[in-house]
């Protein structure tokens, strides 16, 4: 006769796991806590004057700066934090969580010191920046500086999501491709990476999203040049002390593009979760 006493019992679909009634209270007030300072925010808004404070020179130009350098910070994260997600969910060394917790230390940074830091490695008189400044090559207050103040505030919250991805998800496959003939490389492009995308996907999203409102290190290490490292969140900063509504009008814009791209994040997850 068959053996069943290993059979677990398995929920339908359609039965909803039950929460505590006096759950959804908290839930509500923590909802509440974070939208009504938004909602604040957009009553606050001159839509009389809305276009023409947000589509003015200064505002498209740190616009277009804050997306193509968060856009850059994040495809530099990635490159170099998958790597570091993979070794620090896999690897059984002693000190990996040493390490983890240097790579992971800006989550807990206060920007400002961040920036400091990057001033002490690459500025004109820092460890790195000496020898670069040696030979031609100034990084500080620069728009290069930009991309590297947001990589190193975001690159931590990559880091995080893939390696929470890793661990969940196990190796089990891993050690199966690699018992079938599979070289390391092989696995780890077929099989490791598309069983973690969606952790992926999310760590990509809270990447670009950190880096587009990243504003201390930024300020501290790259300075604030109209056109050069002169960002939205620099660029609202400004406007806040010389004209409020051009401030608050720019603020929105900064939220409605990380609604979108939060958004967009949600729906290619949930397509890659199918």
């Amino acid at each position: 006769m068959p053996d069943h006493s290993d059979r677990t019992p398995r929920a339908s679909p359609s039965v909803r796991t039950p929460v505590p009634w006096w759950l959804p209270v908290p839930a509500v007030l923590g909802g509440l806590f974070v939208v009504v300072p938004v909602l604040a925010m957009v009553g606050r808004v001159d839509w009389g004057s809305f276009g023409a404070l947000v589509t003015s020179p200064a505002s498209l130009t740190a616009l277009g700066l804050s997306l193509g350098t968060a856009a850059a910070a994040t495809g530099i994260a990635f490159v170099l934090g998958y790597p570091l997600a993979v070794l620090f969910a896999r690897s059984t060394s002693r000190w990996i969580g040493a390490a983890r917790a240097l790579v992971l230390l800006p989550l807990v940074l206060p920007p400002v010191v961040g920036g400091l830091a990057l001033l002490a490695a690459f500025g004109r008189l820092g460890v790195v920046g000496a020898w670069l400044d040696d030979h031609g090559l100034r990084i500080a207050f620069t728009t290069a500086a930009v991309v590297i103040a947001q990589t190193f505030v975001a690159m931590p919250f990559l880091v995080s999501s893939i390696e929470g991805a890793l661990r969940v998800g196990g190796d089990r496959f891993e050690r199966v491709a690699a018992t079938l003939g599979a070289s390391p490389t092989r696995t780890f492009l077929t099989v490791t990476t598309p069983r973690v995308l969606p952790g992926i996907l999310a760590g990509l999203v809270l990447c670009f999203a950190r880096a587009l409102g990243e504003f201390g290190a930024t300020l501290t290490f790259a300075g604030s040049l109209q056109g050069v490292t002169r960002t939205l969140p620099l660029e609202i900063y400004l406007q806040r002390e010389i004209d409020p509504d051009t401030a608050v009008a720019l603020a929105l814009v900064l939220v409605v593009v990380a609604l979108v791209v939060i958004g967009a994040s949600a729906l290619r997850t949930r397509t890659a979760l199918a």
